[in-house]
């Protein structure tokens, strides 16, 4: 007798279009914010025109760039980082934008400012300290220096600069901006009690942590107007302490997030290491992106080891006992993406970011589609070390 044969898993719900708002994709596939580090003179050159272009011409429906420092001297530690400011860089960055919509793919900036990573000395001016909600006392222990908690005018000024960006990415042939509030850089220091212990309107309780992130939407919505995507990248980790939970149950999520929402967000991004794994694994087996989605009612991405073996196959059948501690970017072998399409079909997510996979390979989504998945190539570091 021959034994059963298991049907492949359909994965069309990955190449079916998307539309929310004033935002059409030709697929639920987006490619993952990735820095690496590529622009010595701040400004995108012909290498990182051609690195995105290949990734659109290879079936991503959505590219959302490399963190890019908005115009405010506080938003850079990092060197070799791309501006979103600037002629040189605006310029370069309508090259980008130009090529990627060629090849028929959508195109966002991601808006950065590092906040506590900075350290005095840092370019471009020396004498600017790292911003923090408050002054930092190491709370999550990824930092020796301290930081500047900032003033009434230094929150004034770096929201202005959060518009000023967004609306340069609108006039420069954009198709929508993301704003990075996640993994402790600026914005999410402002979340946590442990980095915003402030007793002024910008603190208090975990909706009032919320309102220097909300007022940044609110200040790129009025630059850009109502038609114009925004998208919101958070996460309940911090990049320097993968244990931390911001919210530890779906009420306080709706509280930290339901701010953002009232003030103009369109798209969540979820930020996990792992995509699969449940977000509060006592209540359900829904995901951080599936919770996100459930508590704003906003489209959503799920991201986190999408297409990664390894890990990845080892988590699916026990998923919460593996230590997120011990994952580093790292090389990582194939996984198929049976269980995202799933999930994708499911509802429990509207848009799937694809990190390293896309990284090694640049026609990844168009493999996928075809059926030659086994024509991939696997991720191995050194691949962050030239431009393809």
């Amino acid at each position: 007798m021959m034994p059963l044969q298991t049907p492949p898993t359909d994965l069309s719900p990955l190449f079916t279009p998307f539309q929310a708002g004033g935002l059409s994709l030709a697929n639920r596939i987006v490619m993952a914010p990735m820095s690496r580090y590529f622009c010595p003179e701040a400004a995108p050159h012909d290498g990182v025109v051609a690195y995105y272009r290949r990734r659109a011409a290879g079936g991503v429906g959505l590219i959302i760039t490399e963190a890019t420092y908005i115009p405010h001297p506080s938003a850079h530690s990092y060197e070799n980082v791309p501006v979103f400011y600037g002629d040189a860089a605006l310029a370069g960055w309508k090259r980008v934008a130009d090529a990627v919509h060629r090849e028929g793919g959508r195109i966002f900036p991601q808006l950065w400012h590092t906040g506590s990573f900075r350290e005095l000395g840092m370019k471009p001016d020396p004498s600017v300290p790292g911003f923090d909600a408050s002054e930092n006392l190491n709370a999550f222990e990824h930092t020796t220096h301290r930081t500047k908690a900032m003033t009434e005018a230094d929150i004034a000024e770096v929201i202005a600069a959060y518009a000023k960006a967004a609306k340069s990415a609108q006039e420069f042939g954009f198709d929508g901006v993301e704003i990075h509030g996640a993994h402790g850089y600026l914005i999410d220091s402002f979340f946590w009690r442990q980095t915003n212990r402030r007793s002024d309107r910008w603190g208090g309780d975990i909706t009032q942590r919320s309102r220097f992130a909300a007022e940044v939407v609110k200040a790129i919505r009025s630059a850009v107007g109502p038609g114009f995507p925004i998208s919101f990248r958070w996460s309940q980790f911090k990049q320097q302490d993968y244990r931390a939970k911001l919210a530890h149950t779906p009420q306080e999520l709706e509280q930290t997030l339901a701010p953002l929402v009232d003030a103009g967000v369109d798209i969540f991004h979820a930020s996990a290491r792992r995509y699969w794994e449940p977000a509060f694994k006592d209540l359900s087996p829904l995901t951080l992106a599936g919770w996100t989605r459930k508590t704003t009612g906003k489209p959503t991405i799920a991201v986190g080891s999408v297409g990664l073996g390894g890990v990845a196959s080892t988590a699916k059948t026990s998923p919460t006992h593996v230590d997120s501690t011990t994952i580093s970017f790292t090389d990582a072998p194939l996984d198929e993406v049976d269980k995202v399409a799933e999930l994708l079909a499911a509802g429990e997510f509207d848009l799937v970011a694809v990190g390293r996979a896309l990284l090694a390979d640049p026609e990844w989504a168009q493999k996928i589609k075809e059926g030659r998945s086994a024509e991939r190539r696997a991720f191995a570091k050194e691949q962050l070390h030239h431009l393809e």
